[in-house]
């Protein structure tokens, strides 16, 4: 029985059951209790997990997560397929923290193969070594083994309350943004001059066909790459060559400061350009302020992340599953020109809000990121030892 078909067994009382998709959704390292059950009848014809056992997902998405490890602490359980199942004499908590070191996962990658679905053999897995503490003294070694455990469901309990602790903080601060962000930029229609935003600004939508991409050269920054107000680099990664760059920007090269929308997939983010040599997708909109004395491209981007421009910009799109926007329609909505003054207050304190709740390498999002790092950093450090004193 496949997988997939395995699901639709599910009942609400039975024998308790693990799906291998659960171990990526629902379960963390370890676990005395299923989600889901299945008949008697079904599970009489499945593989049967005891107390102790590591199961492991063996097929995924994405490298990262195949050979995720679940350590089994209840009683029986049925598996579906695309799981492998360890039984052993050793701890089986410290196993699965082995087994989410960096030196597992290295060691892992040398053997995953498939294009779409990713996966990791039986007989390739038992290619990889574990390191047992202590192998000649079964007793010391499960005691070290119980030392080592402990101490990392400390350091992940107590990783965890920081971290979210630090995510609720990171939340409160960006529904904060978002409210001073609505109310700085607020204005009633008397108030203050109101152009179309192709009217205010010179426009480029990079339409065309789409230049092979390559392993190096000029960074191509597509829908993927921009957030809610800045470029991530690491969200897509793909490169085109200098010789289809003059191709590709031939109506006209990003400046730093330019503003960019997308205008699909996803629609309505917008990013402003931070660096040089950089090329731009299609479903990609740049604007760029035709006078700085009258719209600076700060407040401009700014103004175009807020709500007031997001819902011009949704009622303005068209699609049911997927929205989408024409150029032409976006360069018609309004966008408002407060005094240059007034521009540079609102963008500075906006800067400041962004700063803390968006950047990568400052603020609370920093923060989380090395809490993370460290707590790999030792986990890591404590399942390390001189490989006289331990077996495979």
């Amino acid at each position: 029985m496949s997988s997939k078909s395995w699901e639709v067994h599910f009942v609400e009382t039975g024998f308790p059951a693990i799906h291998y998709g659960q171990i990526y959704t629902r379960y963390g390292l370890s676990a005395d209790k299923t989600f889901t059950f299945v008949s008697d009848e079904l599970a009489s014809r499945l593989r049967i997990a005891k107390k102790n056992d590591l199961l492991l997902a063996t097929t995924s998405e994405n490298d990262e997560d195949v050979v995720k490890p679940l350590a089994w602490l209840g009683e029986q359980a049925a598996i579906s397929g695309d799981m492998m199942l360890f039984r052993h004499e050793q701890n089986v908590k410290y196993l699965a923290y082995c087994f989410q070191t960096e030196t597992f996962q290295v060691e892992k990658r040398k053997y995953i193969t498939g294009a779409k679905v990713r996966r990791v053999s039986r007989d390739s897995l038992a290619k990889i070594s574990a390191p047992i503490p202590c192998p000649d003294n079964p007793e010391k070694s499960l005691k070290i083994q119980a030392e080592i455990v402990r101490i990392l469901d400390t350091f992940t309990e107590l990783t965890t309350e920081l971290t979210t602790e630090l995510t609720t903080e990171l939340t409160a601060r960006k529904k904060q943004y978002n409210y001073y962000r609505d109310q700085l930029l607020s204005f009633e229609k008397g108030d203050v001059e109101w152009k179309p935003l192709g009217e205010t600004c010179d426009y480029v939508d990079y339409r065309g066909k789409t230049p092979k991409k390559t392993s190096k050269g000029i960074f191509l920054v597509t829908a993927k790459n921009i957030r809610m107000g800045y470029i991530d680099y690491q969200a897509s990664q793909e490169f085109i060559s200098e010789g289809d760059y003059d191709v590709v920007m031939r109506r006209g090269l990003p400046n730093i400061g330019d503003v960019l929308i997308t205008t699909e997939a996803p629609c309505g983010f917008v990013a402003q350009v931070d660096r040089k040599e950089i090329a731009l997708a299609q479903r990609v909109i740049k604007y760029r302020s035709k006078d700085e004395q009258l719209l600076t491209n700060s407040f401009l981007k700014h103004y175009l992340i807020g709500s007031d421009f997001q819902r011009k910009l949704l009622r303005a799109a068209t699609g049911s599953t997927v929205k989408g926007i024409k150029g032409s329609k976006l360069h018609k909505l309004t966008i408002p020109i407060p005094p240059l003054k007034e521009q540079a207050r609102i963008a500075a304190i906006l800067d400041k809000f962004d700063t803390l709740t968006t950047s990568i390498s400052e603020g609370l999002p920093r923060e989380i990121e090395l809490r993370q790092k460290q707590y790999e950093y030792y986990r890591d450090l404590l399942l390390s030892f001189p490989k006289e004193e331990v077996a495979a």
